[in-house]
């Protein structure tokens, strides 16, 4: 996709790029309203029950503003106020959980760029699908470390390209290490949201997710019931699996409603996502779980021209089974909005994110994943304070 020609400063002025100064001070202080939504301990304290509502899930951290799972993009995250940090977790040769969106690190990191490397170019079937590039599973936590993150999407975010280079690739336990830190600093923990990439594939080839990161949710103290940490994951089995390991809250993310999760693929369960969102799919769900992740499509649908429609019913059907909701996700981008909600031709101007983010909120979703804390917490406090 073509780059803007004037990348001018108003699209990130105007909803937080400065988010490091006066701004994020606002937009913190703002978001404080959104408490009253669940509980009276507030942000960071008690369970996910206490948690404000709407939630606000820095997606991949600030991945608006820098380069996806970096500490850069977290600590942004986190600066601007978002209640909750998110991590994706894939493995390295020897084991190590790293935070990455994907395995496949081409797009990510500046590998291409290493000559030792070129040799690790391969191509892999990940869930049924082929790809060509380099893996985390291919490299050592050493060989990973020489690495630099880079933007996913610069076609969209030519501005997070200032970044590349910037970070390297964070191991989990070096997240942990950061949280506790801020945490103290801050004094009220800091709240992340760690999801095992690909469980099934992982443990086909002898690199499991769930039982190292359950040995280091056990070291960090966040395996309990009312640790400061949600786990999730696209494959049910693997949030059964880690409910016997820990009692950390969890959450089932939910694809479009025709797909399959890849652990009912292989084991041959016929059920579809449709069939997951149905009043039994949603008990059966919360036998093991505690909330949902949807994509925002199953909360309200969009019609052929890309605009919203009606609500569906699965925000009442998961609340009378005790569940919470998080869709995912929300992006300023017009690219990325409802048809509606975009404003003029340029695909990565921002469009109407607040006026989407309140159809979103008016369904009584719990909270929503998103690029743009800063953007989220000024719309769901204002949500919660009308």
């Amino acid at each position: 996709m073509t780059e803007r020609a004037q990348p001018g400063p108003g699209r990130r002025t105007l909803l937080g790029a400065a988010a490091l100064g006066t701004a994020a001070l606002t937009v913190t202080g703002a978001a404080g309203t959104a408490h009253a939504g669940r509980g009276a301990a507030g942000r960071g304290h008690g369970t996910y029950r206490d948690l404000p509502v709407p939630t606000v899930i820095g997606h991949r951290g600030a991945s608006g503003y820098r380069p996806e799972h970096t500490l850069g993009a977290y600590q942004l995250a986190l600066d601007m106020g978002a209640h909750i940090v998110e991590q994706d977790l894939v493995p390295t040769k020897d084991g190590h959980l790293v935070c990455r969106h994907e395995n496949d690190i081409t797009g990510t990191t500046d590998v291409a760029d290493h000559p030792e490397f070129a040799s690790r170019r391969t191509t892999r079937t990940v869930d049924g699908t082929t790809l060509t590039g380099w893996f985390t599973e291919d490299f050592t936590l050493a060989e990973l470390k020489t690495l630099r993150a880079t933007e996913r999407i610069p076609g969209n975010r030519q501005e997070n390209t200032l970044y590349d280079g910037r970070w390297d690739v964070p191991t989990f336990e070096e997240v942990l290490r950061w949280a506790e830190k801020e945490g103290r600093r801050r004094g009220a923990p800091v709240w992340l949201y760690a999801e095992t990439k690909h469980p099934t594939y992982f443990r086909g080839i002898g690199l499991g997710l769930e039982e190292p990161l359950a040995r280091l949710l056990r070291r960090h103290g966040r395996h309990r019931a009312d640790s400061p940490l949600i786990l999730q994951s696209f494959e049910p089995g693997s949030m059964r699996r880690l409910a016997e390991l820990v009692s950390t809250p969890r959450v089932v993310l939910l694809s479009n409603a025709s797909s399959r999760p890849w652990d009912f693929v292989r084991s041959g369960d016929p059920r579809t996502v449709a069939d997951l969102v149905t009043p039994a799919g949603l008990k059966w769900i919360a036998s093991f779980a505690q909330g949902i992740g949807p994509t925002l499509d199953l909360v309200i649908p969009r019609d052929a021209q890309g605009r919203l429609t009606s609500p569906t019913g699965l925000v009442a059907d998961a609340h009378a089974r005790g569940l919470v909701l998080h869709p995912y996700t929300m992006r300023n981008e017009n690219t990325f909005l409802p048809a509606d909600f975009r404003r003029g031709s340029d695909p990565n101007a921002y469009g109407d994110v607040f006026g989407a983010l309140k159809a979103y909120f008016d369904t009584g979703i719990d909270g929503i994943f998103s690029d743009n804390p800063d953007t989220a917490l000024l719309a769901a406090a204002e949500h919660a304070g009308r």
